[in-house]
């Protein structure tokens, strides 16, 4: 029943890896799908209990898509809960059986489960938690506008979140995060370039800067366009091409066709590979039309042209492309993560299912394309983007990875100082004295 008034604190609980032992494969958790596998952590009670005795209502907010996708039935997933809540002291349970496909307003990493539940229990959010084991739970819980508490169990990198409020090993850790009794918890430490797996390639059209990023050996390769040579001043688009492959014969640089017939994209296709080995041709997903340049992938793919499949928006237009591509040519498909953010879009669930779309396409690269900022780059490394392009401006900020924030802010304040006494600013107390 609603109390009217969101006064109530809550702990919201995933279950499995936080209450439910789970399966573990390749770094990776699964939910028991028989009655005799359902394990409650053993220090699961105390924890809860002492959660309770703090005057918190224990919610658990679990994705169960084994349901949806029939490999456990619903009687099943009842009598584990039954069980659940005779063990642990917990006051409600909110299940969601969809698949990812379903596009459900309640599957983590959405908060609809934790927002229905607050509604019905009059739940205050913004003092309340989110535990769970997977950067879904965190997202949920920030959607929410709860505190998160994330219980590291060690997963594959791109089941972690990239920040958290605090982070913990166990569910025991995470009450006395929620209890105060560890005021400074274990956090996700600060970012470290060598760690990255995701390759960077430099974005650019000029002539010297391409070739400075050249002697970086961070940089795994290189992209251009049309409207970043018009910029550069490039007039002869053939011959700055061939002058900038006299140097760059070491590593892959993407040249873009210009024709919007088909017929004229295979044609200048077809003589941009003959450039070079290292090349990759660039067809944009649809000419000017709108028309889809299927045709024109499946006529160079098929001939072993390498390409780089650019404009890429939608996961339909990534299915499309992934079924045009030869399954045995290598080839690159750019989605451009920074435009779709710039609709409000959350980029990071579009280009995890982008992900999984081109795993039927192993020998295709998914390509992070306009990062907005320095965190794109984790972000595209988290998600195990096989690459993302950076402006040579983004590329010298990785020297500040790692920064201390401290540091930061100083010199930060330092700075404004330093302009506002260059500009001769002055405010007159007397002025405005009573």
């Amino acid at each position: 029943m609603t109390t009217g008034v969101a006064s109530r604190r809550a702990v919201f609980l995933d279950r499995d890896g936080v209450l439910v032992v789970p399966h573990m494969r390749d770094g990776r958790s699964f939910a028991p799908r028989r009655f005799e596998d359902f394990r409650l952590y053993p220090e699961a009670k105390s924890a809860l209990d002492r959660l309770k005795g703090a005057g918190y209502l224990l919610v658990i907010v679990t994705n169960q898509p084994d349901v949806g996708r029939g490999d456990i039935s619903p009687a099943t997933i009842e009598r584990m809960h039954d069980r659940l809540c005779r063990e642990l002291p917990v006051d409600h349970i909110e299940v969601c059986s969809h698949t990812q496909s379903d596009g459900c307003a309640c599957r983590k990493p959405k908060p609809g489960m934790l927002l229905k539940a607050a509604g019905v229990y009059g739940i205050d959010l913004a003092n309340s938690f989110m535990v769970g084991d997977r950067a879904s739970d965190v997202t949920a819980g920030v959607a929410a506008g709860c505190t998160t508490v994330f219980i590291d169990l060690d997963y594959v990198s791109e089941l972690k979140p990239l920040s958290c409020d605090y982070s913990v090993r166990s569910i025991t850790e995470a009450a006395d995060a929620i209890l105060g009794v560890k005021p400074k918890t274990r956090r996700p430490p600060m970012p470290r370039v060598e760690d990255l797996r995701v390759k960077i390639f430099a974005d650019g059209a000029d002539l010297k800067g391409i070739l400075d990023m050249h002697a970086n050996p961070r940089i795994s390769g290189f992209t251009t366009n049309p409207s970043l040579m018009r910029k550069a001043g490039v007039t002869d688009y053939e011959a700055f091409a061939r002058k900038l492959l006299e140097t760059v014969t070491d590593r892959p640089i993407s040249f873009e066709v210009f024709a919007d017939d088909f017929a004229g994209m295979i044609e200048q296709g077809r003589a941009i590979a003959s450039w070079g080995k290292n090349v990759n041709v660039k067809v944009p997903v649809t000419n000017t039309k709108g028309e889809f340049t299927g045709p024109v992938l499946q006529a160079l793919s098929a001939e072993g042209v390498e390409l780089n499949v650019t404009a890429i928006m939608t996961t339909a237009q990534v299915r499309a492309v992934a079924e045009a591509l030869s399954p045995t040519v290598p080839a690159i498909v750019s989605v451009f993560a920074g435009r779709i953010a710039d609709t409000g879009v959350d980029p990071v669930p579009h280009m995890c299912e982008c992900k999984k779309i081109l795993a039927a396409r192993p020998r295709a690269e998914l390509l992070w394309a306009s990062p907005r900022e320095l965190l794109n780059i984790f972000q595209a490394d988290a998600i195990g983007c096989h690459i993302i392009t950076c402006t040579n401006d983004m590329i010298a900020k990785l020297s500040l990875v790692g920064k201390d924030l401290d540091e930061y802010s100083r010199e930060t304040v330092q700075m404004f100082h330093r302009d506002a006494v260059a500009s001769a600013f002055s405010i007159n107390p007397a002025k405005h004295a009573a």
